[in-house]
């Protein structure tokens, strides 16, 4: 590999690190749109073509609202052309299913469609975290510990740095139970208050605890004995 060569590909790696570590929030709009060509120009200077872009366009939103025949004036390919044409849609569909799709909000009616289908066809007990926006949105949902409950120093360090990472406010956790009893134990309560506490260090609301057997679940939520730790 030439000297070129490293220095170029030296370069792409340090502006992408510096996305991963920040996002866009330190980027000019032309390293922006430098970053977004690195993957459809694999060998040219993208910053040059950046700036050419915002030049003949007049600014960044013009880039990619322009026609494609434009686009390549400019000095793109085809393919890094219709790259750019694409993205408005994709961040409308992004934007629509984000804030508007109503089937990702999270209620006590819906609650069980949502995580049922988790626990079907599974040997031994696994643990499902669901983490939930302000609005009770849907921001993750998965399995994230396979094995005994009980074990619950495995998880609670998993739970909060998803919580912490995805800015959740309010967590919904999910266990099953292989016994076919879907009534919590005495160590579900305990780690219950465990999570409870150690969400509440993040400002994070531990909204319920599911227990799910066979094709039933409960909500500890709504068990008298249990009520209180959800206040």
């Amino acid at each position: 590999m030439s000297e070129k060569s490293d220095l170029h590909s030296g370069h792409r790696n340090r502006v992408r690190e510096k996305f991963l570590a920040d996002g866009f929030s330190n980027f000019n709009e032309h390293q922006i749109l430098e970053m977004l060509l690195f993957y459809a120009v694999p060998r040219k200077d993208t910053n040059e073509l950046a700036h050419i872009l915002l030049n003949k366009c007049g600014s960044f939103s013009s880039v990619f609202d322009a026609p494609i025949d434009v686009l390549k004036e400019c000095g793109l390919s085809e393919n890094a052309a219709v790259l750019l044409k694409m993205l408005p849609p994709v961040m409308g569909i992004y934007m629509n299913d984000k804030f508007c799709n109503e089937n990702k909000i999270i209620t006590r009616e819906n609650i069980g469609d949502r995580i049922l289908p988790n626990f079907i066809a599974v040997d031994g007990e696994q643990v499902l975290l669901l983490l939930l926006d302000a609005k009770g949105k849907e921001l993750f949902c998965g399995i994230i510990s396979k094995g005994s409950v009980n074990a619950s120093e495995i998880y609670t360090r998993k739970v909060i740095q998803l919580a912490v990472k995805y800015h959740a406010v309010g967590v919904v956790l999910a266990h099953n139970h292989p016994s076919g009893i879907p009534l919590p134990s005495k160590n579900d309560v305990k780690t219950t208050l465990v999570l409870k506490n150690a969400l509440s260090t993040v400002s994070v609301r531990l909204i319920d605890h599911i227990i799910v057997a066979d094709n039933e679940f409960v909500p500890m939520s709504e068990l008298d004995d249990c009520k209180k730790l959800f206040l």
